[in-house]
């Protein structure tokens, strides 16, 4: 390979990298020209467009992504030969953008401050805020290192670390009439129901839950952040159905009365992602154990509080009679289409 070629394919990477010529000549310390000029080249050398303009930005055709899959591997090898990396955090001078919810933010950047000014006094943290989806845009832009968000997708340039499972709780008002008993599944679908939804939507993570057993609740009011949870339900009957550590503070000061969801509410698994290129950086290396390590331990605590606060409610007994209802319900209303007799008992009410 002529060195030119090769020079030509470190200028494609970052191109690739950083999806736009102006980020890619940053990266590189070169001019915006000088870039536009080497992608002139790529193309007359490789004969392909590369890359498309797409409203302000730029998009890779099939060519350059099948070409930058097969030498991402081993640019970043001669890049780590050429060039080791090295990271001291006593003398290293960096800021890492982390994207994250308040309630990350709230967890993880006092115990990390206390780590840097213990270990590396030269270290930056910036919040970066976080969508509910578009974590892995925000990565792939170099909009920040790090991003701690509910990931389901699978993407070959975001890498992944689980970090927790959210676990669902009910909670309301001490005074609340629920909250003098126990809290039956009957009477969580009669109630009146708070909605956290960051998108909008009128459904969550307990409808699903409960579409599954036939049941519906009445969604009374919805919000699009926690932190005006604990207000409304402080001077209101509402109840609402939360991730218990997005509203620890109020439970364990007992402000709120918590009880465990008398439904099975499956959670969204919470990940620190970080995009591929960045694999081999030691000061995100050192900054992703920190933050891991401060993530576990907070769940470590707060599982144990909340063993000491929460009051039992699941209803295990009546949530296997309305899984059995329904399954008898839908078998009842195929068998009406086909003007049959279902062959199968009515589970008793």
């Amino acid at each position: 390979m002529r060195p030119q070629e090769l020079n030509l394919l470190m200028i494609f990477d970052a191109i690739m990298t950083e999806g736009a010529i102006t980020r890619a000549a940053d990266r590189l310390s070169m001019t915006q020209p000088a870039v536009s000029n080497a992608l002139s080249r790529m193309r007359a050398v490789w004969g392909d467009e590369l890359f498309v303009k797409d409203g302000r930005g730029i998009q890779p055709t099939a060519f350059a992504k099948n070409m930058w899959s097969q030498i991402q591997t081993p640019l970043s090898a001669l890049e780590d030969a050429v060039n080791p990396s090295q990271f001291d955090p006593a003398t290293a001078s960096r800021t890492f953008r982390i994207a994250a919810t308040d309630t990350f933010v709230d967890m993880i950047w006092g115990p990390l401050r206390q780590v840097i000014e213990r270990e590396a006094p030269g270290i930056n943290i910036y919040a970066v805020p976080n969508p509910s989806i578009g974590s892995a845009d925000i990565l792939k832009a170099a909009e920040a290192e790090l991003a701690i968000s509910k990931y389901t997708q699978s993407e070959s340039v975001i890498r992944s670390e689980h970090l927790l499972d959210p676990g669902y709780v009910v909670v309301m008002r001490p005074g609340h009439p629920l909250a003098q008993q126990q809290l039956t599944l009957e009477k969580f679908i009669e109630a009146d129901h708070l909605l956290v939804s960051l998108t909008g939507d009128a459904t969550g993570p307990t409808d699903v839950a409960l579409q599954s057993l036939g049941k519906k609740r009445r969604v009374a009011m919805s919000v699009n952040n926690f932190f005006n949870v604990p207000g409304l339900l402080k001077q209101t009957d509402l109840i609402c159905a939360a991730p218990s550590m997005v509203l620890e503070r109020e439970i364990f000061s007992k402000q709120l009365a918590v009880f465990e969801s008398p439904i099975e509410v499956s959670p969204t698994p919470v990940s620190l992602l970080w995009h591929k290129r960045q694999d081999h950086d030691p000061g995100l290396q050192w900054l992703r154990r920190h933050v891991a390590k401060i993530v576990h331990q907070r769940v470590e605590q707060h599982q144990q509080l909340l063993n000491q606060h929460c009051r039992k409610s699941y209803c295990e007994q009546a949530v296997r009679d309305a899984k059995a209802q329904h399954h008898y319900d839908c078998i009842s209303q195929v068998c009406e289409q086909l003007d049959t007799v279902p062959d199968v008992a009515s589970p008793a009410r």
